[in-house]
């Protein structure tokens, strides 16, 4: 199979029916041999009865549902998990993507190299201060951070080589750093693609200006366990033993002065340099403690996304 689309959505009832149709399209007229699955991520609409019906039409058409909102990265999961194409493709349905740029992103992964392609909605439709401000600004955080130079992260448009997939994990709300994902995973042929956005169509986003503030949130974290998720001693530890020196220096240097300078003067305890001492050593034997129990558990355990699927479509053959 050379294509696996995967598609997650919550409550697009209205845009299925023709996102299916303008993919069919594409795939008929390019010749690919390829499969639809469709991601319901607890939706409360008709969006389940839709993916049935298509699926009863046309056997490409593969889906799971969750009996509730798990999140994008869940959805995501479920999808990469089962998909059996050699490129695998994302894409929102909200037909804000557009089907026509698959062609050249599949070739960008079979014929150029890339282990993955990440769109680029370089011209958006979207609010100039609800969307495309915080956008930029988010984009621009994420490149300084993760060091992959992308311009747009959080383009649903992406094509991955089928063992990118296999060999990532997508949790929490990370979808929006999967190229980071992949380049922590040994994946570094990454390449951007400019992409046609569409307006929206059909309903309303999904998404508020909270996932700004959340998707910070989550580069922070996806930048602390790029370096330090594998060890988390080598930082916990090293500030650990530095406060610790700097408690256990304070604590000698009142000590000496008590015993040998000035034994007759103000008690210890009556003394600043007491409580720095004090609180230094708490902190550093903390902070040593937070590293070593990191250490066993990353050593222990093995974090995987949670989520719980109620149905399926055409999904048998390949759990066999």
């Amino acid at each position: 199979m050379q294509l696996s689309i995967v598609i997650p959505l919550l409550n697009e009832e209205e845009s299925l029916k023709e996102l299916h149709d303008w993919i069919v399209s594409v795939m008929q007229y390019n010749r690919f041999s390829y499969e639809l699955l469709f991601i319901d991520d607890g939706s409360t609409d008709g969006s389940w009865d839709v993916i049935t019906e298509l699926s009863r039409l046309n056997s490409n058409v593969k889906g799971i549902r969750f009996p509730r909102n798990f999140g994008k990265s869940q959805a995501l999961h479920a999808g990469f998990k089962t998909a059996q194409g050699e490129v695998v493709i994302t894409m929102d349905a909200d037909l804000q993507d557009n089907p026509e740029e698959i062609p050249e992103l599949y070739d960008l992964i079979k014929n150029e190299g890339y282990s993955l392609v990440s769109g680029w909605k370089k011209k958006r439709y979207d609010s100039v201060l609800s969307k495309n401000m915080p956008s930029k600004l988010f984009n621009w955080a994420a490149r300084r951070t993760s060091g992959v130079q992308l311009h747009d992260f959080n383009c649903g448009l992406k094509a991955f080589d089928k063992e990118v997939v296999k060999n990532i994990e997508v949790s929490g709300e990370m979808h929006r750093y999967i190229p980071v994902l992949a380049k922590n995973a040994g994946f570094i042929n990454i390449g951007e693609k400019v992409v046609q956005h569409q307006a929206r169509k059909y309903g309303k986003t999904k998404f508020g200006m909270e996932r700004f503030i959340n998707g910070f949130l989550d580069l922070l974290t996806i930048w602390f366990v790029s370096k330090f998720g594998k060890r988390p001693m080598h930082l916990f530890g090293a500030w650990g033993v530095l406060m610790f020196i700097i408690g256990f220096g304070f604590a000698l240097y009142l000590g000496i002065d008590k015993l040998f300078i000035n034994p007759f003067g103000r008690l210890i305890t009556d003394r600043p340099q007491f409580y720095i001492a004090l609180v230094a050593m708490v902190i550093g034997t903390q902070l040593f403690l937070a590293g070593f129990l990191g250490e066993m558990l990353t050593r222990s355990r093995k974090n995987e996304p949670r989520y719980k699927i109620s149905e399926e479509i055409n999904m048998k053959a390949e759990q066999n």
